[in-house]
This record gives structure tokens, sequence and C-alpha cells, in this order.
């Protein structure tokens, strides 16, 4: 009897550890090169994407590009070298991918773009992009502030990274609004590089460039960290943010919205953090039967202004 039961025993553990290694071979493994942490949104990509990852049984290898490309070429060399299943990146400029890309390519990697395109003559080079209309989110920003201050306003722009995707489409959907209404036209445009700190900074030297602020009615930035900045500027230069200078931005993370709710911003355009939801269902598709999804994936933008801002704090808190 001892015997059996040992014998039993030793097949039960022989089974569970076939069916581990099974299970471990099964396992799809995803490398993200990811742009940095440079804002609360992009810590809400990246938290986020772990849970998406971790929802559909799929390890997530992420790695952190500090806003550098070379350090995100140099991590999808990495993971190519890995023989990753798939690769996410995030790009930190829109341009100089082609060469990494083929090498994916080559490998047999297929490769998805979250939340940032990129300028190739080649689409081939990656299965496809899941991003918001950038374009789109700048012109809403415009339109709403068009509207408020009825085609009349004196801008300075808080622009994102340069060679970023997000900032040129940004700023070229506000502009759209600007050419549309002639008396409303961008005195001072800088970048703030996405940070808050940054942000400040920038808007500081707008402020003193400006008659200390009394020549601007609007500040707009291209991410609500560089708002939150220009705030904590307007704040210290003596001037009500959301009054003397109404404060226009696009992510919609929880501090505008605490911002909003103090009176001290006036809009957001929401940009989703669940860029890998999504992603992660197109490369487990085309992995498992091979459909090809569509070349752009596009999320959902919304607008969003004081009236709810205090319910949307509470909701999207624990998010950041």
């Amino acid at each position: 009897m001892k015997a059996r039961h040992l014998l039993t025993t030793i097949g039960m553990a022989a089974l569970m550890l076939s069916s581990g290694a099974a299970y471990a071979q099964s396992k799809m493994t995803i490398g993200f090169s990811q742009v940095g942490s440079e804002s609360g949104w992009r810590a809400a990509e990246t938290k986020v994407s772990k849970i998406e990852a971790d929802k559909r049984g799929v390890d997530l290898k992420i790695s952190d590009a500090q806003q550098k490309q070379e350090n995100q070429i140099r991590a999808v060399r990495s993971f190519i070298a890995q023989g990753v299943d798939g690769i996410f990146i995030a790009p930190v400029v829109s341009t100089g991918w082609d060469a990494v890309l083929k090498e994916a390519k080559d490998a047999k990697i297929p490769v998805v773009l979250l939340d940032r395109s990129i300028d190739t003559k080649d689409e081939s080079l990656y299965l496809t992009a899941v991003t918001s209309d950038t374009v789109y989110e700048g012109k809403v920003a415009g339109e709403w502030l068009a509207k408020e201050t009825g085609g009349k306003c004196n801008v300075v722009e808080l622009q994102g990274t340069v060679g970023s995707s997000p900032a040129i489409n940004r700023k070229k959907g506000f502009d759209q609004v600007m050419a549309a209404n002639p008396g409303m036209k961008i005195i001072r445009t800088q970048s703030g590089d996405f940070t808050r700190t940054k942000g400040k900074e920038v808007m500081e030297s707008f402020i003193k460039a400006e008659g200390g602020g009394k020549n601007i009615c609007a500040v707009y930035a291209h991410n609500d960290d560089m708002a939150i900045g220009a705030i904590q500027a307007i704040k210290e230069a003596g001037l009500k943010p959301g009054k003397d200078i109404k404060v226009v931005s696009i992510d919609a993370v929880p501090d505008i919205f605490k911002a909003m709710a103090d009176g001290e911003a006036n809009v957001t355009v929401e940009l989703t953090p669940n860029m890998a939801g999504p992603a992660l269902d197109a490369l487990m598709a085309f992995k498992k039967d091979g459909t090809v999804p569509k070349k752009w994936i596009q999320t959902e933008s919304k607008v969003y202004t004081p009236e709810t801002a205090k319910a949307e704090y509470d909701r999207r808190k624990d998010l950041y």
C-alpha cells in the first residue's frame, strides 16, 4: 500500500510539473519599451498595462527608456535577442525607427505601437498602432477656448517633447482653430517636455515676458502635468489660474480634476491610459490564428470641464 501510495504521489507530482511546464511554454511574453515616467499619465499607462497583461496571463517585460530613443532601440534589440512573442513600443519621437523595426520583422516578432505613432514609408514594419486621435485632441481643446472667449484670446503654448507625435499633432489641431479665429493667436510657444517641472519653468518665462502675465488670456498645455506646473507659476506670480489666465490641457489625470474642482483649471481632453488592453487583444488574436487587425485602433477622447471634476477625481485617483 505504501509503495502504491508513493507511486501515486510521484505520478501526481510529475503530472503537475508537466502541466506547469506546458503552461510556461504556452504563456506569451511581450517586451514593452516605455518612454519613461515623465508624467502622471505615463505612470498610469504603465500600471494599467501590467494589470491588462495579468488579466490575460501575459508576461509583460517593461523597459523604461527615460525619454531617450537610443534606450528604446537598445531595449527593442534586447527583446529580439530574447525571442519574445511580441513587442510594444511607445515611441519617444516619431522618426528613426525603420532599422530596428526591420530587425524585429526579420525575426518574425510583431510590433505594436502604443499611444504614439511613427513616420515611416513601410507600414508593414508594425502590426498596428493603438492611439487616440491626437490632432482631434488639440482641435477640441482649441474649440472650447474659442467658444469660451468669443474667439478673442492671446494664448501661450506649452508643447510636448520636440519631435513626438502627440506634440506635433496636438499643435496641429489647435492651430487649425487659431487659423479659423483671427482674434486668437499664440503669442509664445515652447516645449515643456511633457513634465511638470519644465512646464512651470517655461510658464514663468512666459509670464515675465508678457507684462507679468497681463497680456496672457490662456495657457494651452499639451498635457496635464505641464498645466499643473503652469498653474503653480501663475499662482506664484500673484495671478489666479482658471480666471486671470485660463488653463486648457490634455490627458485627464487626477491632479487636473482636483485643479478644476478648486477653480484653477478650465478644461482637459481625456487620453485613456488603457492602450495595452486593445493592443494585447489584437496581438493575441494575430498570434492565435493570423487575424490581422486594423492598422489604427483608435481610442476614445472626451472633453471634461469643472462640472464633473470632483466625481472624476474620485473615480480615477487610485489608478494614478
